[in-house]
C-alpha cells in the first residue's frame, strides 16, 4: 500500500498546476478515472460549464522593479494599462494599499476583505507571509468566485517586501496591472458508486477536492491517495451499504465543483448515513492533523478507530462547530460528516511539491485510520 500511495502522490504532483478547468485539470481527471478503474470501480464523469478566468498580465511596477504576481480570482480587474497611484500601507490614505498577511492570521485577512468591501482603494497589493519561502505566491482562495467584489487585488512573493514597504512609507507612485479574461470552459467531477450488499440502507459518501493553485502535493495528494484506497477497499469486498464517491474540482473557487454535485444530488446531504471528507494537508510534513465531526457518535467511533490505528492528532474540532473545507457544505445542509484535514507550512505555495513536502509515513497512518473508519461506517 505504501508504494501505491507514494506513486499516486508523485503522479499527481508531476501533472502540473491543478487549477480548475485548465488542461492539467482535465488530464488529471482522466488520470484519476483511469486509476479508479484499475482499482476496480466504474468511474463517472460529471462535467459542468463555467467561465474560467485566464490572467493575461499580473504585475506591479515600482520604478525599475517589475514584480510578477497572481490576482485574486474573485475581485475586479484592470485594463491592459493597469492603474497608477500612490502606494501606502493598508489603513492609510493612499491610492493603492500594501499589506502582508502572516500565515493563518485571520484578523489581517479580514482587514483585507473589509477594505475590498469598502472599495476604499483603487487596488490592493497582498504580500505572501514571511514564514513561507521568499519566492512564489501563496494564493488565496476565491470564496466569492461567482460574485466577485472590490478593487483589483494582486498577490506577490515575500522577497519584494523590503523595497515595496519603503515605497509605501515614501508614498511613491506604482503601477498595478491585473488584467484577465473569462473563457467558457468545462470542469469535471470524477465519481463512482459501489452498491451495497443490503438494500434500503442509506449511502456513505466519500469526497475529496482534486484542484488547487499549484501542484499541491501535500495539500491534495493525501486526500486523493486515501480516496483511491477506499475505492480499492470496497471494490475488493463490497460493503453492506452503498458507497458514493465524488472527487470535485473547483475547490479554490469557492467549492463550485461540490456545489454542482450537490445541485444534482440535492437530497444526499440529509439522507446520507455519513460523509467522509478527505480534506487538505494531512499529508504535509511537520504539521498537525485536524479531525472534524458532525456529532458525538461519529467522534466516538473515530476515537475507537484511533486506538487501533494511532494518528498524532493535533486538533479536534468540537461537534457543532462549522468545519473547514468541503465539510462546511455538508454542515450547512445539516448532514453528518467525519473530516480529516491538517496544517501545512507550505499551504497554497508553489513549494508544496513531492517528495519534500510530504510525510509519507504520517500519510500512511492517516489512511489506515481512514480505512478503518469508513469500513465500520459502510458496514454499520
Amino acid at each position: 500500500m505504501k508504494k501505491r500511495i507514494a506513486e499516486t502522490i508523485e503522479q499527481f504532483d508531476a501533472q502540473g498546476i491543478h487549477r480548475t478547468g485548465t488542461e492539467v485539470d482535465l488530464v488529471s481527471a482522466n488520470w484519476l478515472a483511469s486509476k479508479m478503474r484499475s482499482f476496480g470501480a466504474l468511474p463517472l464523469r460529471e462535467s459542468f460549464s463555467f467561465d474560467r478566468l485566464d490572467v493575461t498580465e499580473a504585475c506591479l511596477v515600482a520604478g525599475r522593479l517589475r514584480v510578477e504576481g497572481v490576482p485574486l480570482y474573485d475581485c475586479s480587474y484592470t485594463t491592459a494599462g493597469g492603474v497608477v497611484g500612490r502606494l501606502g500601507m493598508l489603513g492609510e490614505d493612499a491610492d493603492i494599499a500594501l499589506t502582508i498577511v502572516p500565515a493563518r492570521d485571520r484578523k489581517e485577512q479580514e482587514r483585507v476583505v473589509e477594505a475590498r468591501r469598502q472599495n476604499r482603494y483603487r487596488a490592493i497589493v497582498v504580500v505572501t507571509a514571511e514564514e513561507l519561502p521568499a519566492q512564489g505566491v501563496a494564493a488565496g482562495n476565491a470564496e466569492q468566485f461567482l460574485k466577485p467584489f472590490g478593487p483589483p487585488v494582486l498577490q506577490i512573493p515575500h522577497e519584494h517586501w523590503p523595497v515595496l514597504s519603503d515605497y509605501a512609507k515614501r508614498g511613491r507612485d506604482v503601477r498595478l496591472i491585473a488584467a484577465a479574461q473569462c473563457v467558457e470552459s468545462e470542469a469535471i467531477n470524477i465519481g463512482a458508486k459501489i452498491e451495497g450488499t443490503e438494500e434500503g440502507l442509506d449511502p456513505l459518501v466519500v469526497m475529496t477536492p482534486r484542484s488547487g493553485w499549484w501542484q499541491c502535493a501535500s495539500e491534495r495528494g493525501g486526500g486523493i491517495a486515501a480516496f483511491l484506497e477506499i475505492v480499492k477497499l470496497f471494490s475488493d469486498a463490497r460493503p453492506r451499504r452503498p458507497v458514493i464517491f465524488t472527487a470535485n474540482t473547483g475547490h479554490e473557487l469557492g467549492h463550485i465543483g461540490l456545489d454542482n454535485f450537490l445541485k444534482d444530488n440535492s437530497a444526499l446531504p440529509s439522507t446520507a448515513h455519513c460523509w467522509i471528507h478527505l480534506g487538505a494537508n494531512f499529508a504535509a510534513v511537520d504539521a498537525p492533523v485536524i479531525l472534524q465531526f458532525s456529532d458525538d457518535r461519529i467522534e466516538a467511533l473515530a476515537d475507537e478507530m484511533l486506538q487501533q490505528n494511532p494518528v498524532d492528532v493535533g486538533v479536534t474540532v468540537p461537534p457543532g462547530t462549522r468545519p473547514l473545507g468541503e465539510a462546511s457544505n455538508v454542515y450547512d445542509h445539516e448532514g453528518r460528516y467525519c473530516s480529516i484535514i491538517g496544517g501545512n507550512d507550505l499551504f497554497h505555495h508553489p513549494s508544496d511539491r513531492w517528495p519534500d513536502a510530504v510525510d509519507l509515513d504520517k500519510t500512511m497512518r492517516c489512511i489506515r485510520f481512514i480505512l478503518a473508519t469508513v469500513h465500520r461506517l459502510a458496514n454499520g
